[in-house]
């Protein structure tokens, strides 16, 4: 985030002129504040039936996701940040926590949803279900 994100710009845009945004102006640009709507936490990679049950348990919580990516296993937690004011802007620009402030957006969902990158996912209890009974065969069983 830059200080550009701490007031409105307007940017005059003249028909069939291509606006090149970059890494200064591209929150502007964004509308719905993606990176400001969840929290990821890094957990162990799973690998017993005890591993899967425990995220079967936290994943039975609302607003849980789990995904894989090439770093390894993340909790996403959606939750909108306390401080996004309701025009996309950060209510505590100059006070933000350090994590904020180190945030890059070289790469954002602006570019590409981070959907994109996850080896696997999943939504819901019923999805991690699924692939808990197809990687231990013999799951359902005591």
């Amino acid at each position: 985030m830059s200080s550009e994100h701490t007031r409105q710009r307007v940017i005059p845009v003249v028909p069939d002129t291509p606006i090149r945004i970059t890494s200064e102006n591209k929150c502007g640009f964004c509308t719905n504040s993606k990176c400001c709507t969840y929290v990821t936490q890094a957990i162990d990679a799973p690998r017993s039936k005890y591993d899967f049950d425990h995220l079967l348990w936290q994943i039975s919580h609302e607003h849980i996701r789990i995904y894989k990516d090439e770093d390894g296993w993340y909790l996403l937690i959606e939750t909108r940040c306390l401080h996004l004011q309701q025009d996309g802007r950060c209510g505590i620009y100059f006070q933000r926590p350090q994590v904020c402030r180190d945030h890059s957006n070289d790469y954002c969902e602006l570019d590409a949803p981070a959907e994109d990158s996850f080896e696997l996912y999943f939504d819901g209890y019923e999805a991690l279900l699924a692939y808990c009974r197809k990687r231990f065969k013999r799951w359902d069983r005591p």
